[in-house]
């Protein structure tokens, strides 16, 4: 298998595979840049941010929900069907809020329910590109024998690398997609920011649906009938669970790096404290997608969690801003590995039927803890100051490491067993 950078050049270089994700990328940067720009936008109509948060939580919420149903048609139907018709509606739901044709808490749920989780997308399409036939495509590449159906051995190794770029691209549209809309919003202007954010998502979108070669097949009627029961299976449910886990961390570390610079009269240190997380996040995320790994993809998913409890724990306790920045970076180095990690194990615990209703889930998995947990913990800090909002983010993080050690020691022993279901077998990349 190619280490270091080659891993990123071999898949950028593999035939339609640039084609769909840069369009998905650009797509993913207006996703991150919809909420905030809500809160800009629904502020400056109203005055309160009280009403903004009343419309950007219904809008996470519709988007949460109607995630998945979109991704279960798309599963039924193909992307290049679904997708254009989900964009459109997003772009008529954009015009309703911008028109101001609706109440604004209507348009703002019209406008989660539309928006397409381009990511999952993506991420369907590169397991699909490297998990069939079709990864013969792959630069330097052994091509699979006539009549046989097992993909190139150095495919489907390159996959946590292709995760890596699903989380990399995402990480940046975090940190650039709402501080472009802020800029916007600070100069006045904030259903410009709106605009633009959905010009990228139907932009994005439409040069994904274009790319017709590199789409995931549909899946005949009769594969589809029982592979729905698999997202009720243990494999599954534990990815999603780590993704509720791991939304409650997010959740949690913001509203209490925010409560610590706040409580210490220097709200302007939240943003350096941020950034050195997310900085030592993407260098990580990259690290780890140009390296080479071994062994169970469990193990490291469970080492990963147990790094990342270790390295949250201090911030319930330090209270000077240098070892909270320390802190809060260390944590940084683990998210990404978590991330890459179970879209690997979610990827092999669901047969391709339902494979974008599972990536979808487990998005929404982690928006729904995320977004539970920033209420959670403001109570919290209220109650006990930002260290006791950290905790909730430990407590999080504990849990992902109970969880990601049951599904080592589950994996364990079913290699111990003569008999593996079709989904376990796969669990080893």
């Amino acid at each position: 298998m190619p280490s270091a950078p080659a891993n990123y050049r071999i898949l950028l270089r593999t035939p339609g595979a640039a084609a769909f994700f840069l369009p998905a990328a650009v797509g993913r940067l207006g996703i991150a840049m919809t909420g905030i720009g809500l809160v800009w936008l629904v502020h400056a109509r109203t005055g309160t941010y009280a009403a903004a948060g009343v419309v950007t939580g219904g809008f996470a919420v519709a988007d949460g929900v109607m995630g998945p149903q979109l991704g279960r048609l798309v599963d039924r139907f193909g992307q290049t069907r679904v997708l254009p018709c989900a964009l459109v509606a997003h772009a008529a739901a954009v015009a309703l809020l911008l028109t101001a044709a609706v109440p604004d808490l209507v348009a703002g749920v019209l406008v989660g329910a539309t928006l397409p989780q381009l990511g999952a997308l993506s991420a369907a399409r590169w397991s699909a590109l490297l998990s069939d036939g079709r990864s013969s495509a792959l630069p330097g590449a052994t091509r699979t024998p006539p009549g046989a159906s097992t993909p190139p051995a150095n495919a489907s190794a390159l996959l946590p690398a292709a995760f890596a770029l699903e989380a990399l691209a995402n990480g940046v549209s975090y940190l650039a997609g709402p501080a472009l809309v802020s800029v916007l919003g600070a100069a006045g202007r904030p259903g410009a920011g709106v605009l633009l954010a959905a010009a990228l998502v139907v932009g994005g979108g439409l040069g994904l649906a274009g790319r017709r070669r590199t789409a995931p097949p549909v899946t005949e009627r009769a594969a589809r009938r029982h592979a729905g029961r698999a997202l009720l299976g243990p494999a599954f449910l534990r990815q999603a669970g780590l993704g509720l886990a791991l939304g409650v961390f997010f959740g949690a570390t913001q509203v209490s790096v925010t409560a610590y610079a706040v409580g210490r009269g220097t709200p302007d240190a939240a943003a350096p404290l941020y950034l050195a997380s997310n900085c030592t996040s993407l260098l990580a995320g990259w690290a780890y997608g140009a390296g080479r790994h071994g062994g169970s993809p469990h193990r490291r998913q469970a080492a990963a969690a147990a790094c990342l409890t270790l390295a949250s724990l201090p911030l319930a306790f330090l209270d000077a801003p240098l070892a909270i920045g320390a802190a809060l970076a260390l944590t940084g180095l683990a998210v990404p590995v978590l991330l890459v990690l179970a879209s690997v194990l979610t990827e092999a615990s669901v047969p391709r039927a339902v494979l974008t209703q599972a990536f979808t889930w487990g998005n929404s998995a982690s928006a729904a803890g995320s977004a539970g947990a920033a209420a959670v913990a403001g109570r919290v800090v209220d109650a006990g100051g930002a260290q006791a909002g950290f905790a909730v983010a430990v407590g999080a993080a504990a849990a992902m490491t109970v969880l990601a050690l049951g599904g080592a020691v589950r994996a364990r022993e079913r290699q111990g067993s003569p008999v593996m279901d079709a989904a376990t077998s796969r669990e080893e990349p």
